[in-house]
């Protein structure tokens, strides 16, 4: 890949679910991106300071736990005050609590102004191929 893109990639809030997470990294790292992996239990502030210091493309959010809505509210107003207008972002996992639609999931989370939002399962090529659309890059 020509001029990689640089991905910050974690695991928001308390979650400490940690495989899927580097199952993620790998898969992005596989597939050419620059991968920034913070790990688990990561901060809105965190993925921010993360994503201004290594000039990222994208933020890559991951929940397991079922707090990803509470934990996810109120990052693109923050990545907007931190001079991140129009990051990339993604939030994937089992994001909230419960058997919901995941239309209507989706639904919220682009209401709070995430770029896309996965469901649970989600093979990581579906998630690179989205990248890779977004982020205009070839191949």
């Amino acid at each position: 890949m020509s001029n990689k893109k640089t991905l910050v990639i974690g695991v928001i809030g308390a979650d400490v679910h940690a495989v899927g997470n580097k199952i993620l990294y790998h898969a992005f790292t596989d597939a050419g991106f620059e991968v920034i992996n913070l790990g688990v239990m990561v901060s809105q502030e965190e993925y921010i300071a993360a994503a201004i210091e290594s000039n990222a493309d994208a933020i890559v959010v991951s929940s397991l736990y079922g707090q990803g809505e509470l934990d996810c509210r109120g990052m693109r107003e923050k990545c907007d005050e931190a001079g991140l207008e129009g990051i990339l972002l993604y939030v994937g996992g089992n994001i909230v609590i419960g058997k919901q639609p995941f239309d209507e999931v989706e639904k919220r989370f682009k209401a709070m102004g995430f770029n896309r939002a996965f469901p649970p399962g989600t093979p990581p090529e579906t998630t690179i191929d989205a990248l890779k659309e977004d982020l205009h890059v070839e191949g």
